[in-house]
């Protein structure tokens, strides 16, 4: 594999090796005046935070071979190096779009032949132009995080790990909302988002803004602008991040109230496009007429050609295709997930996009692929009353119970799917959050001590036995005396 010229600055630009953001940025031999680095660095980084510098092909390549399957990096190459490289990568999916800079424009004539490029430039400008505009398309196209609800058996197959996930999430979404919100978790996200975004003054500035001026009625408007507060959201859906789920609360609450507010009151058909795997694609195809969960919000549009815009030029790649949904959503069917135009609460009021809230439960009609050759996902949105879904979901609020949940409530629930670190983590922050009086102690001593048995730490199990007691016999010598 050619190797471009080494230099001494290899590190400068390795922001953030765990990225907490979907997106990814990936310089490979790009040598140019740090001055003018730093400057389009700095640039760039308003739109990927995320940023990593190689000057070596093969170590890039394998660099991008480890990255999960879910990641979507772009990657800026130089044209010397890319007229190799990019044919080694240009079909793993974790390569989402290329930019190539070149000294003469002659590179686009080879570039043709592969679509992921989406720009030959001369000038580092030029790539934060491109790079800016597609980006933009990119956020309307990102993979969904769906879990499937099964109501049959298929030839012998369990389905209760699918059924199982999709109940997690509804759960862990409805437990979660109904969490009271309070100051001291507000200031521990924003401590967090200032963290993650060290040295990235724009963001910085972001969240300042954020900070003086965010009001409940500005929560989609935040939402859908290209900053923080969407990025981090996102991400932590997308990776199941609770911790960063549970510091979110308020505003997702916030953005649920305005979308009971702004509720359609007509039926909708909207679209919406994306890269898919074909073993996805063959997964959900094995589900049709099953209830499916999108675990994060669902941005879609009312316009069909929009979708298809969005989804760029047809990639044909060994292991993906592109998809396009298209839903059918009636207001009348909506109990407790809603959706709306947002057009008039949005950054963007120019755009025509229905969000539907997070874990909206659809039901997968059909998958059919057209003439054009591309594949269509036709689906549904279920109300809770369907048949099939009823009882479960009844259980569901069963156990989160009515009204306000609590920290307790959430240690449970991830108690009761084995998580139990996190389990553990949510009853030791309620126990620091309650009153030294709270009758409720020595419960939760007791349910801690059985969390750290089932994890293997006895010592600890009996120390949490202990302090129940100890409770315990102080209520009795309070009632004595």
């Amino acid at each position: 594999m050619t190797k471009a010229v080494a230099t001494n600055n290899v590190s400068d630009v390795n922001y953030h090796e765990n990225s907490f953001e979907i997106f990814s940025l990936i310089w490979l031999g790009i040598n140019v005046d740090m001055k003018d680095y730093l400057g389009i660095q700095r640039k760039l980084r308003t739109i990927i935070n995320h940023q990593k510098k190689f000057q070596d092909g093969e170590e890039c390549r394998r660099y991008i071979e480890t990255r999960s399957v879910q990641a979507s990096i772009v990657l800026i190459v130089n044209d010397q190096l890319g007229i190799e490289f990019i044919p080694s990568i240009h079909e793993l999916r974790q390569v989402l779009s290329i930019h190539v800079l070149c000294k003469t424009k002659s590179s686009e004539e080879w570039t043709r032949d592969f679509p992921k490029v989406k720009s030959v430039v001369t000038d580092l400008d030029e790539v934060f132009c491109n790079m800016r505009l597609d980006h933009q398309i990119q956020r309307k196209t990102e993979p969904l995080i769906i879990s499937t609800f099964s109501t049959f058996d298929d030839a012998g197959k369990s389905t209760t790990g699918i059924n199982g996930q999709f109940i997690f999430s509804q759960l862990l979404i409805d437990c979660i909302l109904r969490i009271n919100s309070n100051e001291m978790d507000k200031t521990e996200l924003m401590s967090y988002c200032k963290n993650k975004y060290e040295n990235n003054k724009s963001e910085l500035s972001n969240i300042l803004e954020f900070q003086e001026h965010y009001f409940s009625n500005k929560a989609i408007w935040w939402y859908s602008r290209e900053c923080f507060f969407y990025k981090i959201l996102n991400a932590s859906l997308r990776k199941q991040d609770i911790h960063i789920m549970f510091l979110y609360r308020s505003f997702v609450s916030d953005i649920y109230g305005l979308l009971q507010n702004h509720q359609s009151k007509v039926p909708v058909k909207v679209y919406r496009s994306q890269l898919m795997s074909l073993a996805e694609l063959e997964d959900l195809k094995q589900h049709i007429g099953s209830f499916i969960s999108i675990n994060s919000f669902l941005s879609t549009t009312k316009q069909r050609q929009v979708a298809i815009f969005y989804m760029g030029d047809r990639v044909n790649l060994t292991d993906s295709v592109q998809v396009l949904f298209e839903i059918e959503a009636d207001h009348k069917v909506v109990t407790t997930k809603p959706f709306a135009d947002i057009s008039t609460i949005s950054y963007f009021p120019s755009e025509s996009e229905v969000l539907f809230m997070l874990g909206s439960i659809f039901c997968l009609d059909n998958i059919i692929c057209g003439d054009d050759q591309m594949w269509v996902i036709h689906m549904t949105l279920s109300s809770d009353e369907e048949h099939a879904l009823r009882e479960v979901l009844t259980d569901m609020k069963n156990s989160n119970g009515n009204g306000e949940t609590s920290l307790r409530s959430l240690g449970k629930l991830l108690w009761n799917m084995g998580m139990l670190d996190l389990a553990d983590k949510y009853y030791r922050r309620f126990v620091n959050e309650i009153s030294l009086n709270d009758p409720l102690r020595m419960t939760l001593f007791e349910e801690l001590g059985n969390i750290a048995s089932q994890k293997g730490d006895y010592d600890k199990s009996i120390e949490w036995h202990k302090k129940a007691l100890d409770v315990q016999r102080k209520n009795e010598i309070d009632e004595i005396i």
